[in-house]
């Protein structure tokens, strides 16, 4: 378990804030806008559980019912026992103010207060892709799971998915198979894997990546927690790619997140006389991103909110001595990710201030014509632009 979000099996003060969090959390009746509603308006968990029956009642969206909840919550207990026993069996307990929580899922206006974790999240997960299909899916949507997967964790993105049937699986598998990251958002609680049939499939999920939750570790399935978890999958990722769907699909939900986010949504066509496909159809009808391959992913996610970086300490290298000589990488564009050593090494030297083609030269140890050749090659994929006066910057 990471040190930064480490717990203690005795809550000292400090950890009154955590207990709070989760106490509100365990309540029954609360879901994630009504929690928000709450936080906003009494400010932390804690002052939610202070407040009077009569602010309770102002709240919009608390009734008497949820108000007396509230107020008569005798589940101090269980919240440190939950504490406790996520110490003792390795799980992680993240607020949004600690530092593994999942930087692109801080931007959505519904994010989880409180996200369970087993496994690692790392600033490159910033660089991730949701994934999600039918469960009952076809020969063609499994396949291509696994190559959209496949490719775009060998490109350095997180596959995000929902560890279902299916679909689901496939892209698990796909990401795993290519020894890339992948992260698998959970409806029930961690302790409790559904479908049970993939608590392997989960293991391996934790040894490249994360499995999460917002529910509390013994949370069984309930029907609704599915189309509330999908808002998690599409949160954190830059954009969700919907891979077979019928028009009852639950994909159809995260597409739907994923637009009210402000996330790319990119859907694979499929046979138009196939009900497998029809929810696909209808999303590109109505105005969605079609792709056909990781190229179209690349050109649809566009430039990055934020430039992320790669260094070598997130890598699979076990070598102290390579990841003290490998400089990080930093991510500007998602295209940048298909590029070559060389082409990311002199990528690196031009910035998004106007630099002199001089200064470039000189601050590589590479054949100037080789220096050149190349940002002529960055020039045609639109990642460098020369500016007047022999100056180039990067493209954002």
């Amino acid at each position: 378990m990471n040190e930064s979000s480490a717990i203690t099996s005795t809550p000292n003060p400090d950890d009154e804030s955590l207990i709070a969090a989760i106490r509100l959390n365990l309540i029954s009746g609360i879901g994630p806008r009504t929690q928000q509603i709450l936080l906003g308006r009494f400010g932390s968990p804690a002052g939610v559980f202070a407040a009077t029956r009569e602010d309770l009642h102002r709240v919009q969206g608390v009734g008497p019912k949820l108000a007396q909840a509230i107020l008569s919550a005798d589940n101090r207990g269980k919240a440190i026992a939950e504490i406790t026993r996520c110490r003792e069996q390795g799980y992680d307990i993240l607020v949004r103010e600690s530092q593994n929580y999942p930087g692109t899922l801080k931007t959505i206006c519904d994010a989880p207060s409180i996200l369970y974790c087993r496994g690692s999240i790392l600033t490159q997960d910033q660089l991730a892709v949701g994934m999600v299909g039918s469960r009952r899916c076809t020969l063609y949507g499994r396949q291509q799971a696994e190559r959209f997967a496949g490719a775009l964790a060998r490109a350095g993105f997180t596959i995000v998915s929902g560890l279902a049937r299916g679909i689901d699986a496939s892209a698990h598998i796909g990401a795993l198979k290519a020894g890339g990251r992948t992260v698998a958002v959970f409806a029930t609680g961690l302790a409790n894997i559904y479908p049970p049939e993939h608590e392997e499939l989960a293991n391996e999920v934790v040894e490249s990546g994360a499995i999460v939750s917002e529910s509390g570790l013994d949370q069984p399935p309930v029907a609704g927690l599915f189309p509330q978890r999908n808002r998690i999958i599409s949160g954190m990722s830059l954009g969700v790619i919907i891979i077979e769907a019928t028009r009852k699909s639950g994909a159809l939900h995260t597409a739907r997140h994923a637009m009210e986010q402000g996330r790319e949504v990119l859907v694979l066509p499929g046979r138009v006389d196939s009900p497998a496909s029809e929810g696909c159809l209808d999303l590109i009808r109505d105005g969605a991103t079609m792709v056909r391959n990781v190229d179209d992913v690349l050109e649809a996610l566009g430039p990055l909110p934020h430039p992320v970086e790669f260094s070598a300490d997130s890598s699979s290298s076990n070598d102290a001595d390579f990841a003290r000589e490998t400089p990080p990488t930093v991510v500007h564009t998602p295209r940048e990710l298909l590029l070559n050593d060389q082409e990311r090494e002199v990528l690196n030297l031009v910035t998004t201030e106007p630099r002199h083609i001089d200064e470039v030269l000189r601050s590589v140890e590479m054949e100037s014509s080789r220096v050149l050749a190349t940002l002529t090659v960055l020039e045609m994929k639109r990642l460098v632009r020369r500016l007047p006066g022999g100056n180039l910057v990067r493209s954002t």
